[in-house]
Protein backbone atom coordinates (compact mmCIF):
# COMPACT_ATOMS: atom_id res chain seq x y z
CA UNK A 1 0.00 0.00 0.00
CA UNK A 2 3.05 2.22 1.06
CA UNK A 3 4.48 1.88 -2.53
CA UNK A 4 1.06 2.46 -4.21
CA UNK A 5 1.20 5.29 -2.19
CA UNK A 6 4.47 6.76 -3.27
CA UNK A 7 3.87 5.77 -6.58
CA UNK A 8 0.56 8.02 -7.17
CA UNK A 9 2.43 10.74 -5.25
CA UNK A 10 5.55 10.71 -6.95
CA UNK A 11 3.10 10.86 -10.59
CA UNK A 12 0.48 13.20 -8.97
CA UNK A 13 3.96 15.36 -8.18
CA UNK A 14 5.57 15.15 -11.85
CA UNK A 15 2.03 16.31 -12.91
CA UNK A 16 1.74 19.27 -11.38
CA UNK A 17 5.40 20.59 -12.02
CA UNK A 18 4.62 19.73 -15.71
CA UNK A 19 1.41 22.00 -15.40
CA UNK A 20 3.51 24.50 -13.78
CA UNK A 21 6.38 24.68 -16.40
CA UNK A 22 3.63 25.05 -19.49
CA UNK A 23 1.59 27.39 -17.32
CA UNK A 24 5.02 29.27 -16.87
CA UNK A 25 6.01 29.18 -20.37
CA UNK A 26 2.77 30.43 -21.56
CA UNK A 27 2.84 33.08 -19.33
CA UNK A 28 6.62 34.08 -20.79
CA UNK A 29 5.33 33.80 -24.45
CA UNK A 30 2.23 36.31 -23.27
CA UNK A 31 4.82 38.54 -22.06
CA UNK A 32 6.88 38.45 -25.06
CA UNK A 33 4.42 39.48 -27.14
CA UNK A 34 1.55 41.83 -27.54
CA UNK A 35 -1.99 40.94 -25.46
CA UNK A 36 -5.36 42.17 -26.90
CA UNK A 37 -5.02 45.31 -24.51
CA UNK A 38 -1.87 46.23 -26.08
CA UNK A 39 -3.20 45.50 -30.40
CA UNK A 40 -6.04 47.48 -29.41
CA UNK A 41 -4.58 50.42 -27.83
CA UNK A 42 -1.76 50.31 -30.12
CA UNK A 43 -4.53 50.27 -33.02
CA UNK A 44 -6.49 53.43 -31.29
CA UNK A 45 -3.30 55.38 -31.10
CA UNK A 46 -2.62 55.24 -34.45
CA UNK A 47 -5.50 55.75 -35.76
CA UNK A 48 -6.50 58.83 -33.90
CA UNK A 49 -2.88 60.05 -34.60
CA UNK A 50 -3.29 59.89 -38.97
CA UNK A 51 -7.05 60.87 -38.40
CA UNK A 52 -8.98 57.89 -39.88
CA UNK A 53 -12.20 58.01 -38.16
CA UNK A 54 -14.25 55.19 -39.75
CA UNK A 55 -11.04 52.69 -39.07
CA UNK A 56 -11.09 54.00 -34.83
CA UNK A 57 -14.64 53.60 -34.64
CA UNK A 58 -14.27 49.89 -35.34
CA UNK A 59 -10.84 49.95 -33.59
CA UNK A 60 -12.91 51.32 -30.51
CA UNK A 61 -14.92 48.74 -30.48
CA UNK A 62 -12.41 46.10 -30.94
CA UNK A 63 -10.74 47.84 -27.57
CA UNK A 64 -13.59 47.99 -25.30
CA UNK A 65 -14.98 44.35 -26.64
CA UNK A 66 -11.29 43.26 -25.13
CA UNK A 67 -11.55 44.71 -21.84
CA UNK A 68 -10.03 48.40 -22.30
CA UNK A 69 -11.86 50.56 -19.67
CA UNK A 70 -13.74 53.72 -21.29
CA UNK A 71 -11.42 56.15 -18.72
CA UNK A 72 -8.17 54.01 -20.15
CA UNK A 73 -9.27 54.93 -23.63
CA UNK A 74 -10.29 58.61 -22.70
CA UNK A 75 -6.75 58.89 -20.96
CA UNK A 76 -5.29 57.49 -23.76
CA UNK A 77 -6.82 60.31 -26.54
CA UNK A 78 -6.36 63.51 -24.10
CA UNK A 79 -2.52 62.19 -24.04
CA UNK A 80 -2.32 62.03 -27.46
CA UNK A 81 -3.26 65.71 -28.08
CA UNK A 82 0.49 66.33 -26.94
CA UNK A 83 1.63 64.61 -30.10
CA UNK A 84 -0.83 64.58 -32.57
CA UNK A 85 -2.58 67.84 -31.69
CA UNK A 86 -6.20 69.05 -30.17
CA UNK A 87 -8.14 68.74 -33.48
CA UNK A 88 -7.59 65.07 -33.75
CA UNK A 89 -7.46 64.18 -30.00
CA UNK A 90 -10.90 66.07 -29.96
CA UNK A 91 -12.23 64.14 -33.59
CA UNK A 92 -10.83 60.66 -31.26
CA UNK A 93 -12.86 61.77 -28.00
CA UNK A 94 -16.16 62.86 -30.58
CA UNK A 95 -15.52 59.22 -32.04
CA UNK A 96 -15.53 57.46 -28.65
CA UNK A 97 -18.53 58.86 -27.46
CA UNK A 98 -20.16 57.80 -30.65
CA UNK A 99 -19.01 54.33 -30.12
CA UNK A 100 -20.72 54.51 -26.42
CA UNK A 101 -23.60 55.61 -27.45
CA UNK A 102 -24.10 53.04 -29.91
CA UNK A 103 -22.83 50.24 -27.56
CA UNK A 104 -25.34 51.53 -25.23
CA UNK A 105 -28.49 51.14 -27.45
CA UNK A 106 -27.19 48.03 -28.36
CA UNK A 107 -27.10 47.33 -24.30
CA UNK A 108 -23.69 46.72 -23.99
CA UNK A 109 -22.41 47.36 -20.99
CA UNK A 110 -18.42 48.86 -20.88
CA UNK A 111 -16.23 49.17 -17.81
CA UNK A 112 -16.06 52.66 -16.79
CA UNK A 113 -12.64 51.99 -14.97
CA UNK A 114 -10.95 54.60 -12.23
CA UNK A 115 -10.51 57.49 -12.39
CA UNK A 116 -7.11 59.55 -11.91
CA UNK A 117 -6.15 60.47 -8.12
CA UNK A 118 -6.16 64.03 -7.41
CA UNK A 119 -2.50 65.01 -7.76
CA UNK A 120 -0.98 68.01 -5.89
CA UNK A 121 2.68 69.37 -6.80
CA UNK A 122 4.02 72.17 -4.94
CA UNK A 123 6.22 72.19 -8.14
CA UNK A 124 5.08 70.95 -11.31
CA UNK A 125 8.54 71.65 -13.19
CA UNK A 126 10.34 69.77 -10.45
CA UNK A 127 7.74 67.38 -10.90
CA UNK A 128 7.94 67.07 -14.60
CA UNK A 129 11.92 66.97 -14.49
CA UNK A 130 11.67 64.30 -12.34
CA UNK A 131 9.28 61.99 -14.25
CA UNK A 132 11.19 62.76 -17.49
CA UNK A 133 14.39 61.76 -16.02
CA UNK A 134 13.05 58.45 -14.60
CA UNK A 135 12.05 57.43 -18.47
CA UNK A 136 15.59 58.71 -19.97
CA UNK A 137 17.06 57.56 -17.49
CA UNK A 138 19.56 60.47 -17.76
CA UNK A 139 20.11 63.13 -15.00
CA UNK A 140 19.23 66.37 -16.48
CA UNK A 141 22.85 69.11 -15.84
CA UNK A 142 24.42 71.58 -16.45
CA UNK A 143 22.90 74.56 -19.12
CA UNK A 144 19.45 73.65 -21.70
CA UNK A 145 20.82 72.90 -24.51
CA UNK A 146 19.27 72.82 -28.19
CA UNK A 147 15.52 73.80 -29.02
CA UNK A 148 14.99 74.15 -24.97
CA UNK A 149 17.83 76.70 -24.81
CA UNK A 150 16.75 78.03 -27.87
CA UNK A 151 12.67 78.63 -26.68
CA UNK A 152 12.86 77.91 -23.03
CA UNK A 153 9.05 78.10 -23.19
CA UNK A 154 8.56 74.99 -24.48
CA UNK A 155 10.83 73.21 -22.17
CA UNK A 156 8.73 74.39 -18.95
CA UNK A 157 5.44 73.47 -21.51
CA UNK A 158 6.94 69.94 -21.82
CA UNK A 159 7.95 69.72 -18.07
CA UNK A 160 5.11 71.48 -16.17
CA UNK A 161 2.27 69.78 -18.45
CA UNK A 162 3.15 67.02 -20.27
CA UNK A 163 5.48 64.86 -18.34
CA UNK A 164 3.80 66.79 -14.94
CA UNK A 165 -0.11 67.40 -15.51
CA UNK A 166 -0.56 64.22 -17.60
CA UNK A 167 2.24 61.71 -16.65
CA UNK A 168 1.26 62.16 -12.69
CA UNK A 169 -2.85 61.14 -13.48
CA UNK A 170 -2.25 57.44 -12.29
CA UNK A 171 -5.40 55.98 -14.90
CA UNK A 172 -2.21 54.44 -17.24
CA UNK A 173 1.22 53.46 -15.66
CA UNK A 174 4.52 54.82 -17.79
CA UNK A 175 5.01 51.99 -19.68
CA UNK A 176 1.62 52.52 -21.51
CA UNK A 177 1.48 55.99 -21.46
CA UNK A 178 4.83 55.28 -23.28
CA UNK A 179 3.28 52.24 -25.56
CA UNK A 180 0.72 54.89 -26.65
CA UNK A 181 3.37 57.47 -27.34
CA UNK A 182 5.43 55.24 -29.45
CA UNK A 183 2.73 53.63 -31.48
CA UNK A 184 0.78 57.27 -32.53
CA UNK A 185 4.38 58.84 -33.58
CA UNK A 186 5.22 55.75 -35.50
CA UNK A 187 2.16 56.06 -37.85
CA UNK A 188 2.80 59.98 -38.27
CA UNK A 189 5.17 60.75 -40.99
CA UNK A 190 7.80 63.28 -40.51
CA UNK A 191 8.32 62.69 -36.50
CA UNK A 192 11.62 59.83 -36.99
CA UNK A 193 13.97 61.74 -34.11
CA UNK A 194 10.90 62.08 -31.55
CA UNK A 195 10.32 58.42 -31.90
CA UNK A 196 13.77 57.10 -31.67
CA UNK A 197 13.85 58.84 -28.19
CA UNK A 198 10.74 57.57 -27.04
CA UNK A 199 11.44 53.99 -28.06
CA UNK A 200 14.48 54.41 -25.91
CA UNK A 201 12.08 55.80 -22.99
CA UNK A 202 9.70 52.47 -23.86
CA UNK A 203 12.67 50.26 -23.25
CA UNK A 204 13.28 51.84 -20.24
CA UNK A 205 9.77 51.07 -18.83
CA UNK A 206 10.19 47.62 -19.63
CA UNK A 207 8.61 47.41 -23.28
CA UNK A 208 10.82 44.73 -25.32
CA UNK A 209 12.34 44.72 -28.79
CA UNK A 210 9.73 41.03 -29.17
CA UNK A 211 6.76 43.64 -28.81
CA UNK A 212 8.28 46.68 -30.16
CA UNK A 213 8.77 44.03 -33.82
CA UNK A 214 4.81 43.10 -33.03
CA UNK A 215 3.57 46.70 -32.80
CA UNK A 216 5.55 47.40 -35.90
CA UNK A 217 2.71 44.90 -37.49
CA UNK A 218 -0.29 46.84 -35.74
CA UNK A 219 1.54 49.86 -37.63
CA UNK A 220 1.65 47.93 -41.16
CA UNK A 221 -2.12 47.10 -40.38
CA UNK A 222 -3.30 50.89 -39.64
CA UNK A 223 -1.16 53.36 -41.14
CA UNK A 224 0.71 51.00 -43.92
CA UNK A 225 4.14 49.21 -44.79
CA UNK A 226 6.04 52.58 -45.22
CA UNK A 227 5.47 53.67 -41.79
CA UNK A 228 6.41 50.20 -39.90
CA UNK A 229 8.99 50.27 -41.65
CA UNK A 230 10.50 53.07 -40.48
CA UNK A 231 10.15 51.75 -36.46
CA UNK A 232 11.26 48.24 -37.80
CA UNK A 233 14.43 50.31 -38.92
CA UNK A 234 15.08 52.12 -35.69
CA UNK A 235 14.36 48.52 -34.20
CA UNK A 236 17.23 46.48 -36.09
CA UNK A 237 14.36 44.88 -37.84
CA UNK A 238 14.34 44.14 -41.83
CA UNK A 239 11.95 46.05 -43.35
CA UNK A 240 9.97 44.43 -45.57
CA UNK A 241 9.41 45.49 -48.99
CA UNK A 242 6.46 47.79 -49.90
CA UNK A 243 5.51 46.57 -53.14
CA UNK A 244 4.95 43.39 -52.75
CA UNK A 245 4.64 39.86 -55.19
CA UNK A 246 1.18 39.93 -55.01
CA UNK A 247 0.68 43.66 -55.88
CA UNK A 248 -2.66 44.32 -58.01
CA UNK A 249 -2.83 46.44 -60.41
CA UNK A 250 -5.88 46.73 -62.33
CA UNK A 251 -7.78 49.46 -64.80
CA UNK A 252 -11.66 50.26 -64.25
CA UNK A 253 -13.78 50.76 -67.32
CA UNK A 254 -17.18 52.38 -66.71
CA UNK A 255 -19.89 54.12 -68.72
CA UNK A 256 -22.47 56.16 -66.92
CA UNK A 257 -25.96 56.74 -67.91
CA UNK A 258 -26.09 60.40 -68.59
CA UNK A 259 -28.81 61.30 -66.03
CA UNK A 260 -26.61 60.35 -63.30
CA UNK A 261 -23.16 61.72 -64.62
CA UNK A 262 -22.92 64.58 -62.10
CA UNK A 263 -24.40 62.48 -58.72
CA UNK A 264 -21.43 59.70 -59.92
CA UNK A 265 -18.86 62.04 -60.29
CA UNK A 266 -19.47 63.16 -56.35
CA UNK A 267 -19.92 59.85 -54.69
CA UNK A 268 -17.11 57.81 -57.05
CA UNK A 269 -14.44 61.13 -55.80
CA UNK A 270 -15.67 61.00 -52.46
CA UNK A 271 -14.89 57.21 -52.28
CA UNK A 272 -11.82 57.45 -54.44
CA UNK A 273 -10.16 60.07 -52.04
CA UNK A 274 -10.97 58.32 -48.83
CA UNK A 275 -9.68 55.17 -50.28
CA UNK A 276 -6.23 56.68 -50.64
CA UNK A 277 -6.21 58.86 -47.21
CA UNK A 278 -7.47 55.98 -45.23
CA UNK A 279 -6.51 52.68 -46.62
CA UNK A 280 -2.88 52.03 -46.05
CA UNK A 281 -2.95 49.38 -49.15
CA UNK A 282 -5.18 51.36 -51.24
CA UNK A 283 -1.77 53.02 -53.86
CA UNK A 284 -4.03 54.67 -56.10
CA UNK A 285 -7.41 54.85 -57.18
CA UNK A 286 -7.28 57.49 -59.87
CA UNK A 287 -10.60 58.69 -61.41
CA UNK A 288 -10.45 60.00 -64.83
CA UNK A 289 -13.44 60.39 -67.65
CA UNK A 290 -12.48 61.20 -71.35
CA UNK A 291 -12.83 64.43 -72.72
CA UNK A 292 -14.63 63.71 -75.61
CA UNK A 293 -17.57 61.76 -74.02
CA UNK A 294 -17.59 62.61 -69.98
CA UNK A 295 -19.48 59.17 -69.13
CA UNK A 296 -16.76 57.21 -69.87
CA UNK A 297 -14.69 56.63 -66.93
CA UNK A 298 -11.24 55.29 -66.33
CA UNK A 299 -10.33 54.35 -62.86
CA UNK A 300 -6.58 52.97 -62.50
CA UNK A 301 -6.28 51.17 -59.28
CA UNK A 302 -3.24 50.23 -57.59
CA UNK A 303 -3.71 47.59 -54.26
CA UNK A 304 0.02 46.70 -51.92
CA UNK A 305 -1.72 43.42 -52.37
CA UNK A 306 -4.61 40.72 -52.77
CA UNK A 307 -5.09 41.40 -49.03
CA UNK A 308 -5.58 44.68 -49.31
CA UNK A 309 -7.98 44.61 -52.37
CA UNK A 310 -10.42 42.31 -50.22
CA UNK A 311 -10.14 44.66 -47.19
CA UNK A 312 -10.85 47.86 -49.85
CA UNK A 313 -14.05 45.92 -50.78
CA UNK A 314 -15.09 45.49 -46.82
CA UNK A 315 -14.76 49.38 -46.08
CA UNK A 316 -17.73 51.08 -45.20
CA UNK A 317 -16.73 53.86 -48.15
CA UNK A 318 -16.31 51.18 -50.91
CA UNK A 319 -20.08 49.52 -50.00
CA UNK A 320 -21.36 53.15 -50.22
CA UNK A 321 -20.08 53.67 -53.50
CA UNK A 322 -21.43 50.09 -55.01
CA UNK A 323 -24.99 50.33 -53.14
CA UNK A 324 -25.19 53.92 -54.64
CA UNK A 325 -23.80 53.82 -58.11
CA UNK A 326 -25.30 50.38 -58.89
CA UNK A 327 -28.23 51.89 -60.87
CA UNK A 328 -25.91 54.40 -62.69
CA UNK A 329 -23.35 51.90 -64.37
CA UNK A 330 -24.06 50.79 -67.97
CA UNK A 331 -21.49 48.97 -68.62
CA UNK A 332 -18.61 47.82 -65.83
CA UNK A 333 -15.24 46.11 -67.68
CA UNK A 334 -12.14 45.08 -64.80
CA UNK A 335 -8.71 44.77 -66.54
CA UNK A 336 -6.06 43.38 -64.27
CA UNK A 337 -2.85 44.83 -65.49
CA UNK A 338 1.16 43.54 -65.13
CA UNK A 339 3.71 46.22 -64.64
CA UNK A 340 6.74 46.48 -66.40
CA UNK A 341 8.71 48.06 -63.48
CA UNK A 342 7.23 47.20 -59.97
CA UNK A 343 10.41 48.69 -58.14
CA UNK A 344 9.34 52.03 -59.50
CA UNK A 345 6.08 52.02 -58.50
CA UNK A 346 6.69 53.70 -55.10
CA UNK A 347 8.51 56.85 -56.72
CA UNK A 348 5.52 57.39 -59.36
CA UNK A 349 3.68 60.09 -57.46
CA UNK A 350 6.44 61.56 -55.54
CA UNK A 351 6.96 64.38 -58.22
CA UNK A 352 3.73 65.61 -57.04
CA UNK A 353 5.06 66.29 -53.36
Amino acid sequence: MGKVTIFHLTVALVFIVSVSTSKAQKKDNRMAALNTHQQTLAAIAALTATGNLSELKSALNNGLDAGLTINEIKESLVQLYAYCGFPRSLNGMSTLMTVLAERKYKNIKDLEGKDATPVKDSNKYQSGKHNLQQLTGVDEKGPKTGVNAFAPVIDVFLKEHLFADIFNRDVLNYRQREFITISALAAMPGVEPQLKAHLLMGKNTGITDIQLADLANVIEINAGRTQANILRRLIDKPELPVVQSDMMVRISEIEILPEYLEEYKRILQEESSQSVKIEPGVISILPMYQKENPAQFRLLEIYASAAAYQSHLQSAHFKHYKTNTLKMVKTLKLVDMATLDPETIEFIFEKLK
